[in-house]
């Protein structure tokens, strides 16, 4: 359907939006950094596994200390992604097949390397009341008791001031006051200036960091300092005024929000229509589950049933407060979900489609994450050096620093570093993936084995993603209906029920490598299979239900009697 000339119509709930992190894509020119004319080469591969919407990564003028989350200019593309015109034609070329365009806007700080920071640092105090600084605490200490997500301390010297601005993230990447209400309207005018170009979708990058309170106070002690600036009051405010000043103007726009160690309650609040702010987040909770104590840098044994517990509370919290949720396990930021929730080497497939079938299946818009539609895994680094995240450099360091084994500090690293989810993509099997003639920025390990090309021809983890797209888009009991778990207490199995009017789905999804088995309620005896991640197994639905290992399975109702 289309709205207009070239305008796509775009359902958040009906779509399923496809994340490309541009720097990893396709390269199109030799130098080993994917760019926008690489993923123009690529419409095909989103037009066959049947999207609705990409999300593209930033690719804006940026110095890179942060792989592009450290923007220098927010309305111009960095010369090593490509021109302005490739943009435009990316554009135009996916409406052409009904995707709409989604892009990455990164509000809650901007690059040292900004005009704005440069002219705040030359003394313009108009721009300096763009960043958030500060003069030493009366004690002569930093402001106040912040720590950078990155490592360290969150303030850094504002050139030879002798004051302090904040940057909760790299160094190089200062903290905007949303407090300004110029810095307001500059980021409406961004908005603005893409959804020009024909952009409908926007995810805001860590959006619920915006709201901090003008009194920057520490956390008492023994209490997280990140209490002091998620989830702030102003928050919503700032985002309904944004809406009403940009995307809010569009006949369908879609977007959604990362949000930093946040809650069922607040994430409610951004995404309950009545709110007009955003249409759905981005939480991080359950990809949180294997970290000791809450570190990510300290490894736990994965335990299947904590997963489930996870994503159902979140399921039914976002439900009865009329939130919609992000469904995802894969992104830029995290490592490979098969290589933690599933098994890699002997159920690579198996648990690949389950994991797939779980997140598609539940109540809210599935984001999918390059290679993941061919169970693409961590990479087989043997070194640090083979890294080039900033965070898993400090992490690998500080780890060092408090006396950790370097054997086990690499292999800390090595399980969580964000690069295993930037990895280039894997097309073929040739020395680099088929995702450059040159020397990639950073190295793929194991495309012999599992590359786009050899997945077409005898595959069947890119089909199952087709399929579960294609089920989304003609059962709305899937797109648009109610949840509800089924078994809460089986240790094994996420079980949960999707309704829409007299259309029920009952969804079971082995999380294990062991066979189960699982009870069936009554009404779904001589129901129909909608999808088994085990074709042709000769699943026979019975009240006492097996389960092979990683085998998901979706059934329709047979009968309408209640259990």
């Amino acid at each position: 359907m289309r709205i207009g000339k070239g305008r796509v119509a775009v359902t958040f709930r009906d779509k399923v939006i496809y994340q490309i992190y541009p720097k990893s894509f396709q390269d199109s020119d030799g130098n080993g950094v994917g760019d926008l004319r690489g993923i123009i080469e690529r419409i095909p591969h989103l037009v066959n596994l049947g999207v609705g919407m990409v999300w593209i990564s930033p690719f804006f003028v940026s110095p890179q200390h942060d792989n592009g989350y450290d923007i220098a200019d927010y309305l111009n593309v960095d010369p090593s992604m490509g021109t302005m015109e490739d943009v435009e034609k990316l554009i135009s070329q996916l409406r052409d097949h009904n995707i709409g365009v989604m892009f990455d806007m990164v509000f809650n700080h901007t690059s040292t390397s900004h005009e704005w920071f440069q002219r705040a640092l030359a003394g313009e105090r108009r721009y300096r009341d763009y960043y958030i600084i500060r003069p030493p605490h009366p004690d002569g200490g930093l402001p106040n008791n912040w720590e950078s997500k990155f490592g360290g301390a969150a303030w850094a010297p504002f050139g030879d001031s002798g004051e302090y601005y904040l940057h909760l993230f790299d160094p190089t990447q200062a903290d905007l006051d949303w407090r300004n209400p110029e810095v307001r309207r500059e980021m409406a005018d961004v908005v603005n200036f893409w959804i020009a170009k024909g952009v409908t979708g926007f995810r805001f990058d860590v959006v619920n960091l915006i709201g901090k309170l003008p009194e920057l106070a520490s956390s008492a002690e023994g209490v997280d300092p990140r209490v002091m600036y998620t989830d702030g009051p102003d928050v919503i405010p700032y985002l309904r005024e944004l809406n009403s000043s940009s995307y809010g103007r569009l006949p369908d726009p879609v977007t959604v929000g990362e949000m930093s160690s946040t809650s069922i309650e607040r994430c409610v609040a951004y995404t309950n229509p009545d709110a007009g702010v955003l249409d759905m987040v981005f939480s991080f909770i359950h990809l949180k589950i294997d970290y000791l104590d809450g570190n990510k840098w300290a490894l736990a044994p994965y335990v299947p049933a904590d997963l489930k517990r996870v994503l159902n509370e979140w399921a039914e919290g976002m439900e009865e407060g009329g939130g919609w949720n992000a469904l995802f396990l894969n992104n830029h930021d995290q490592p490979r979900a098969l290589d933690r929730f599933g098994d890699p080497e002997a159920l690579r497939v198996e648990s690949a489609t389950m994991l797939a079938t779980m997140i598609h299946l539940l109540r809210g818009t599935p984001f999918i994450y390059m290679g993941e539609e061919i169970g693409m895994t961590d990479p087989e680094y043997t070194s640090i050096d083979d890294y080039v995240d900033i965070e898993s450099l400090n992490a690998y360091q500080a780890l060092l620093e408090a006396d950790v084994d370097p054997e086990k500090a690499f292999a800390i690293v090595h399980a969580r570093s964000r690069d295993n989810g930037r990895t280039p993509m894997q097309w073929d099997g040739g020395k680099n993936a088929g995702f450059t003639e040159g020397t990639p920025w950073l190295a793929p390990t194991n495309q012999e084995r599992i590359n786009v090309a050899d997945e077409l021809a005898t595959g069947r983890i890119f089909q199952h993603y087709r399929d579960l797209i294609a089920l989304r888009k003609h059962r709305r009991a899937i797109s648009h209906g109610s949840y509800r778990i089924w078994d809460a207490d089986h240790e094994g199995v996420y079980a949960y029920l999707r309704r829409q009017d007299d259309s029920e789905i009952l969804v079971l999804c082995n999380l294990t490598g062991e066979a189960t088995s699982i009870p069936i309620p009554h009404r779904f005896l001589g129901g129909e299979i909608l999808i088994d991640n085990y074709p042709g197994s000769g699943t026979v639905i019975v009240p006492d239900l097996s389960l092979a290992p990683y085998q998901a399975l979706a059934l329709h109702q047979g009968v309408k009697n209640d259990d």
